[in-house]
């Protein structure tokens, strides 16, 4: 009997849906991780968005998303690393500046570099007007999530890039730490965030030809 046979808070629906994130967690990761690590994983990512999802039925795919990124990240610590940069943005609410930085990151980048995001108080969805400036430049945000960070996550990322969340911020010894002053698109219009993504893509540009990163 797995973990997920062993919860009554979830739907039938919810269950069968777990218990097939699993398998597939189980085979992407087989000879990495035990299935104990990886049920542990998904359960613990489902239940940090349990009191925070909008709808319900969404709850198993991003935990198994979320699981997904954690098991990559707790591989890096442990020494198994393809070499590629992992850089991580991080804000408040995970809704605006980090997702907007994750996505010029990721569509600059491509394959030669990783790219993650995270916020101290994670929202419910990303910033309407955010993925309409992006959608501006051909890059799609929409699909992406509010997320937490966590322990294997910061300790993994080779650079933290710090936007507006303070104190609220994982710190680390001996982890490359970059604060980049943005203004926080939450509550502004798609034009008034079009300044603060111009910003932020000279920065993440910047930031990658740092890291010898080719642009694609």
């Amino acid at each position: 009997m797995t973990s997920t046979d062993k919860r009554d808070d979830l739907t039938i629906d919810q269950q069968l849906a777990i218990a097939t994130a699993a398998r597939r967690l189980g085979e992407e990761f087989a000879g990495t991780f035990s299935v104990e690590t990886i049920e542990r994983f998904l359960h613990t990512s489902y239940d940090q968005f349990a009191t925070r999802a909008a709808v319900a039925n969404f709850l198993p795919l991003l935990a198994e998303r979320f699981a997904r990124q954690r098991l990559h990240a707790l591989a890096r610590v442990e020494g198994k690393s393809d070499g590629r940069p992992i850089v991580l943005f991080l804000c408040v609410h995970n809704a605006g500046r980090s997702q907007m930085a994750l996505g010029f990151f990721s569509h600059l980048a491509g394959d030669y570099a990783v790219g993650w995001s995270g916020g101290s108080e994670f929202a419910t969805e990303i910033n309407p007007a955010a993925i309409t400036a992006m959608a501006e430049r051909g890059i799609d945000i929409s699909r992406e999530f509010p997320k937490p960070w966590t322990e294997e996550i910061v300790r993994a990322a080779d650079v933290v890039i710090t936007m507006g969340c303070g104190d609220t911020c994982p710190i680390f010894p001996g982890k490359r730490y970059l604060d980049w002053e943005l203004e926080d698109p939450a509550g502004k219009s798609a034009e008034e965030v079009r300044p603060i993504r111009e910003e932020i893509e000279r920065r993440v540009r910047a930031l990658l030809d740092e890291l010898g990163v080719p642009v694609s």
